[in-house]
């Protein structure tokens, strides 16, 4: 039935929805648009055929799923550049089960966020 399917957005319920955008687009650097909806404000990335969509409304951690992000290389370089922003690394750059590498990483509420790239990318960016 989903076959044929693809990830068209992921919801995240969060506690302070400033803090959640100031995370992900000063933090991360991702494109994030606050916006108005029928049941109030929330917030917006598109990510080529990807939504991030975060909804301010008390949730636990664990409640949103675990995003993936998947980098064609430089996991060292990233992990350095969240973690000298105080971001809390979970799990450290580790060998990932089909060869490549991956860490988890949290987000102001607690969500796990990854990293991802294949077997043979370089872990460091020339330059």
């Amino acid at each position: 039935m989903l076959g044929q399917a693809k990830v068209g957005a992921i919801v995240f319920f969060v506690g302070v929805l400033e803090r959640s955008v100031a995370f992900y687009r000063d933090t991360l650097g991702l494109p994030i648009a606050e916006l108005e909806g029928h049941d109030g404000p929330f917030a917006l990335a598109e990510l080529g055929d990807l939504s991030l969509v975060f909804i301010q409304r008390p949730a636990k951690a664990g409640d949103s799923p675990v995003v993936v992000f998947a980098l064609e290389g430089g996991i060292d370089d990233c992990a350095e550049a969240l973690a000298a922003k105080g971001v809390e690394i979970v799990v450290p750059v580790s060998e990932a089960p089909d060869g490549g590498l991956t860490m988890d990483f949290l987000d102001p509420d607690r969500n796990v966020l990854s990293l991802y790239q294949s077997e043979g990318a370089p872990r460091r960016n020339a330059g």
